[in-house]
């Protein structure tokens, strides 16, 4: 602790736990700083205590984890919807991206950010551009992430990118007392061919950062990696010395057994998107045989949702239902593992080891939901409810780092109308140039 520096106190009292299982009302959780320092059962001396929420009726989660993202897309939110994916990105997305500024990233990042901290998300991963003005949003927003560059080897500025990639991992990683990580963000195989992607890879080595990386998204990707390199877009990666920094893949829908036990054996962590998936009519990416095989897997939004941010506890209801419905098995993606994948496994999948649970010495990431509502009732199975009927309505109470952002469904660091106004106007500024 520095020299003083005066220690802050807060308190959620008369709470459900969830601990890899759900510990009902009564409960209270001390949070000291920026981490949880205690489950204290005797509270009848509050005097020390800078903040006490009462919790009654509310079920404590740690903090949502939304692993994969492009947020400032929020400015392409009903833009072009309804097309496959290369058409939406060569026709529509792309040409749009060229017109972008440091300006509409920041405005439209935050728009992304409120959103997610409304549903209960406290830590996201980005990958995209002007990346230094989505890490100042991050920053003035109190929220977590984890941010990486988006880099293409097809375009004229690749080797730029690529050294803003490593200037952006200085200046920010673990900044914002650690709210703020960065990786290498190379795109997708089709945008990075083999010599840049190599490129990529030392130059993360050099710094000691891990790659955040689009894979075997569509069925035409692998098909056109395989006639491209003889070989699929798992295989080619890690020849390519991707997966030996550290890897977190993005969608992995059309991967087969070899691919599996390739991430495997090389702790590839997946960030699984079924809203986008589904969208997109990308397909369903195997869970089950990944689980199985002992791989994490997250969930994230992707920019391609039809809301940037759209309620991620809808995302987590996708997982769970559509790989039931994928296997016709009931018991493919149970509840509790649902619930796990957007919390402790989101929380693994981007590199953090002190947040994804409600634990003595943890962060304070805390989402407290609101169980009031007729679809919490009857109360059967707490933890299936969560997963099947909860919706980001509920959520209550956000902190992140131990600072409370959003109070009773009230922001508490955060000008709404301020950010919404700044939305609209960016929005406006950049489609006047198309």
């Amino acid at each position: 602790m520095k020299r003083g520096h005066t220690v802050s106190k807060k308190l959620l009292k008369n709470v459900a736990v969830y601990r890899n299982r759900v510990i009902e009302e009564g409960r209270n959780i001390e949070i000291t700083d920026d981490r949880i320092t205690a489950f204290p059962t005797d509270i009848a001396d509050v005097t020390g205590y800078a903040e006490i929420i009462d919790g009654k009726g509310m079920l404590a989660t740690p903090g949502f984890v939304n692993t994969h993202n492009h947020i400032a897309m929020t400015v392409f939110r009903s833009y072009a919807d309804d097309m496959r994916l290369m058409d939406w990105l060569e026709n529509k997305i792309w040409p749009a991206e060229a017109k972008l500024d440091g300006r509409t990233v920041y405005a439209q990042t935050l728009l992304g950010i409120a959103e997610m901290l409304r549903c209960g998300t406290t830590s996201f991963a980005d990958m995209y551009f002007f990346m230094d003005n989505v890490a100042e949003a991050v920053r003035d927003s109190g929220i977590r992430a984890c941010l990486s560059r988006g880099l293409t080897g097809i375009t004229p500025n690749a080797a730029e990118a690529l050294a803003e990639n490593r200037d952006f991992f200085m200046d920010w990683h673990n900044s914002c007392n650690g709210r703020i990580t960065v990786m290498f963000g190379p795109h997708a195989p089709y945008t990075c061919p083999e010599d840049y992607l190599r490129k990529v890879v030392e130059t993360a080595r050099s710094v000691g950062a891990e790659i955040h990386m689009h894979l075997c998204e569509t069925k035409g990707e692998v098909e056109n990696i395989r006639r491209q390199y003889g070989k699929s877009p798992i295989a080619w990666a890690n020849d390519a010395g991707v997966f030996d920094c550290g890897c977190l893949a993005a969608h992995c829908v059309w991967v087969d057994e070899a691919d599996i036990d390739i991430m495997a054996a090389k702790k590839v962590r997946v960030a699984h998107n079924p809203g986008s998936n589904l969208k997109l009519a990308s397909g369903i990416a195997p869970l089950g045989r990944m689980l199985a095989k002992g791989i994490t897997v997250s969930l994230g939004t992707d920019g391609a949702s039809s809301n940037n941010n759209l309620d991620i506890l809808e995302e987590m209801h996708l997982a769970a239902l559509i790989h039931k419905a994928d296997t016709l098995d009931p018991t493919a993606i149970p509840a509790e593992r649902a619930v796990r994948m957007l919390t402790e496994d989101g929380a693994r999948a981007l590199g953090y080891t002190d947040i994804g649970k409600l634990k003595e010495g943890y962060k304070a990431d805390i989402t407290l939901i609101d169980r009031s509502g007729l679809h919490w009732y009857p109360r059967n199975d707490t933890l299936s409810l969560l997963a099947y009927a909860a919706n980001s309505m509920d959520v209550d109470t956000v902190l992140v780092d131990g600072n409370i952002l959003m109070k009773h469904k009230e922001f508490v660091t955060l000008d709404i109308e301020r950010i919404k106004a700044d939305a609209e106007y960016t929005k406006n500024r950049l489609f006047s140039q198309l």
